[in-house]
């Protein structure tokens, strides 16, 4: 299955009244409850999933959650968080109760959680971020970002069903986009990570260290009681670079991460329009996530 490509007008929902972003979605997983929750303060972004009693993810300010982004190059320039739109809002939002992206639709009904917002530049204008200038000029981008997320799937419990669509504008040409198609950001105590190796669908052990692998990744407390991590069934079109699971520590700040990340690179500008990606986070024990994660490979393989 190949990321969708739809070439539709990127301005659409631009004019689109804000709304509230209090929600919660909830279910039973493994016969314990699920909550998700999603506040205003973050423009309906995640805030919390918290399974058997246990919160999932460290949100923080608005930059931590369960959430989407984007980097992107201008004019050929590209250096991280220079041109980075992002769900929940903007660097500059810090703790506050307020996001500079702006949700335009909410939906949580018949178990699934649908929203729709402009996301907030992570950097406003005149900021820098590793000695390079922010390349926006607002603080509000044009790039809309559309989700739904439904707990659970047909024979397979201990998943959330997750679709994210990016909108990119024309505004500005772009020759790289490098979507982070989902990141969660998860308390210091998920502290062992884990690669899914789909030989011998075994989680295996990664090795200290930041960055990205091709197998996919789950975050774990050292009991194994509880785990998150994620997998996709999409690949990228022919001749761009190969989909990346990335798990990252951030010890001063006593946060881990993992995320899912696609991109797009080519000579020429890269067509404006909607570019969707099929996500599914796996939640439960370490044990739950391993038999979810070859039941997912079993079912997408050739694919």
């Amino acid at each position: 299955m190949k990321a969708c490509l739809l070439l539709l007008p990127a301005l659409v929902f631009a004019q689109a009244p804000a709304v509230s972003g209090d929600a919660e979605l909830s279910g039973i997983i493994g016969g314990k409850p699920l909550v998700i929750r999603t506040t205003s303060r973050l423009a309906g972004a995640i805030d919390s999933v918290k399974w058997a009693g246990v919160e999932f993810i460290d949100s923080h300010d608005h930059g931590r959650q369960l959430q989407s982004a984007i980097n992107a190059d201008v004019d050929g320039v590209f250096h991280v968080e220079c041109y980075n739109p992002t769900e929940a809002g903007s660097v500059v939002d810090a703790l506050g109760p307020k996001s500079t992206s702006r949700l335009e639709f909410l939906s949580a009904k018949d178990g699934v959680l649908s929203t729709r917002s402009r996301m907030g530049y992570w950097l406003a204008p005149g900021m820098k971020s590793h000695g390079h200038l922010a390349q926006n000029t607002l603080l509000l981008s044009d790039h809309v970002l559309t989700k739904h997320v439904r707990i659970g799937r047909p024979g397979m419990d201990h998943v959330l069903d997750y679709k994210v669509t990016f909108t990119v504008p024309s505004d500005r040409p772009h020759k790289f986009l490098q979507f982070e198609a989902l990141t969660g950001y998860m308390p210091a105590s998920f502290s062992d990570e884990f690669r899914f190796d789909p030989k011998s669908s075994t989680l295996l052990p990664v090795p200290p260290g930041n960055g990205e692998l091709r197998d996919p990744i789950v975050l774990s407390t050292p009991s194994g009681s509880h785990a998150m991590g994620v997998f996709t069934p999409d690949r990228p079109a022919a001749g761009q670079p190969p989909v990346g699971y990335g798990r990252f520590e951030f010890a001063h700040d006593q946060v881990v991460k993992w995320n899912c990340v696609f991109r797009v690179q080519q000579a020429e500008p890269i067509k404006p329009g909607n570019y969707s990606f099929q996500l599914y986070v796996v939640i439960g024990t370490r044990e739950d996530c391993r038999r979810t994660l070859a039941a997912l490979t079993q079912e997408f393989a050739g694919r």
